[in-house]
């Protein structure tokens, strides 16, 4: 990194900045500094109108009895215009600090999907696929209509990638954290899974709370998340130094 921000904290070998993404942390990558990039970022969707789409997230993606568990996070309300534009620049700036032939996967929904697949390639990535994450039948069901089960995992490179290395499985399924600590927490081991074909350093640019860092922690990768909510950041921070000390007393 080139550039200083609000904050950085370094955790093992892991580094984290509370800061813009796009415009302040994705700018100041080192070009081919990257291994790999895995993330979560915001997907504005949770309605099929724009009244729907600016709802707050705790609105939009909890019922009621679960609401105020969490805290809200920011940059969920764009339009599906400005969320493939905001997307395909992210991606870009991402794909501009990454190895050639380096993975690029990231997470959406059924409404956002066919965006994502599109800011991709906008991005100049080769589009590569889609990985179905089935959330299980715990999920809320809908009467009268199929469950909104799974959530999708786009993937693409930074060119060409060798065909070499460990095969990788093209759909998981695992149950939603039961104790979360963001509202639209995913499992460690689905982030763990996830990250067996790629290398480090792994970047996450909307590391929210930090599953991703912590499968990372697991697997003995370096690990670059940013965070701009300074909630959700203290909450990473508190997430890893608690897997350090683990480590430390194991």
């Amino acid at each position: 990194m080139r550039f200083s921000f609000p904050e950085t904290v370094q955790i093992g070998s892991a580094t984290l900045i509370r800061a813009d993404s796009l415009f302040d942390v994705l700018a100041a990558l080192v070009p081919g500094s990257i291994g790999g990039v895995l993330t979560d970022p915001p997907y504005s969707s949770g309605g099929l109108h724009a009244g729907d789409r600016i709802r707050a997230p705790s609105q939009k993606y909890q019922s009621s009895e679960y609401r105020h568990l969490q805290a809200e996070f920011v940059g969920d309300n764009r339009d599906q215009r400005s969320f493939l534009a905001w997307s395909g620049l992210w991606m870009h700036r991402a794909r501009l600090g990454m190895r050639p032939g380096a993975i690029l996967g990231a997470f959406t929904d059924w409404r956002q999907l066919p965006v994502t697949t599109d800011a991709l390639q906008t991005a100049g990535l080769v589009w590569r696929g889609i990985v179905p994450w089935d959330k299980t039948e715990a999920v809320r069901p809908q009467l009268g209509r199929y469950r909104n089960q799974a959530e999708f995992l786009v993937w693409g490179t930074n060119g060409h990638r060798a065909s070499v290395g460990r095969i990788a499985p093209g759909a998981y399924r695992a149950s939603v954290p039961r104790a979360k600590l963001h509202m639209a927490a995913k499992p460690v081991s689905l982030m763990r899974d996830l990250l067996a074909i790629i290398d480090g350093p792994v970047l996450d640019p909307f590391m929210g709370s930090s599953p991703i860092g912590e499968a990372c922690a697991e697997l003995g990768l370096p690990y670059l998340g940013v965070e701009a909510d300074p909630r959700h950041f203290d909450t990473a921070c508190r997430r890893l130094e608690a897997f350090a000390e683990r480590g430390a007393a194991a």
